[in-house]
């Protein structure tokens, strides 16, 4: 076998089903397998994790002849924590839009890492627009305006459960890619095609225009628009 990264490996967890699920590069199903039960204590949750783990990954890599090196996780459970703010700022010099919402948008991002000890923004998305009190459920591209506000909500998590994960997932010397809420995915499965996981690989890539990605930082050439949604972790 070797380490050759062709494919994407997703997880999903929740109180009553584990999924893993392999994909090639052209989105083509390699590998599913599930396991059903009804759990209701994290504690649970995470021993029975190890275990489908240990039931399985052995299994994937032999039928993909190759190590699994990485995984993003689809949670689907109730331990998000919600924070809502909203933040507003005068236009005094007429700067252009995207200039002034960057600045509030890295100002409310380090206001919530204040309130959120012991936790870790999962998504961060823009709820609504107004521009001199007018709504916009999507960002315009230009607008001449004297004050804009946001409505920003986060979904986080305890750093705790992400270091129970990756000690779990280190056993199997694998890492953990990204974590995506499932709720969160299945209101962009709605009259779609595609399952949690494809969809939630379309959301970790942009796919919610009101959703700011946080990534880790990059020599990768961006477009100023891209730039602008997406913020070094």
């Amino acid at each position: 076998m070797d380490d050759n990264l062709n494919f994407d490996t997703f997880l999903f967890i929740s109180s009553k089903k584990f999924n893993i699920s392999v994909y090639s590069n052209s989105n083509k199903k390699l590998y599913e397998k599930e396991l059903f039960f009804k759990l209701e204590f994290e504690e649970e949750i995470i021993e029975k994790f190890d275990y489908f783990l240990n039931e399985n990954i052995f299994k994937v890599e032999k039928k993909l002849g190759n190590f699994i090196k990485k995984v993003s996780i689809v949670l689907d459970l109730n331990i998000f924590f919600p924070v809502e703010i909203s933040v507003k700022k005068n236009n005094y010099e007429n700067i252009f839009i995207f200039k002034n919402l960057n600045y509030l948008l890295n100002e409310v991002r380090d206001y919530c890492k204040k309130t959120i000890e012991g936790k870790k923004i999962i998504h961060m998305i823009i709820d609504n627009y107004q521009f001199d009190g007018k709504n916009f459920s999507l960002l315009p591209e230009e607008i001449d305006y004297n004050y804009c506000s946001l409505d920003i909500r986060f979904l986080c998590i305890s750093n705790n459960y992400i270091k129970n994960l990756e000690k779990i997932l280190k056993k199997y010397q694998i890492s953990l890619n990204q974590i995506v809420s499932g709720s969160y995915v299945k209101i962009f499965l709605e009259n779609h095609n595609d399952d949690i996981f494809l969809m939630a690989k379309k959301i970790t890539n942009g796919y919610n225009p009101n959703e700011v990605i946080l990534i880790n930082k990059t020599s990768k050439k961006q477009g100023f628009f891209e730039k602008f949604f997406n913020f070094f972790n």
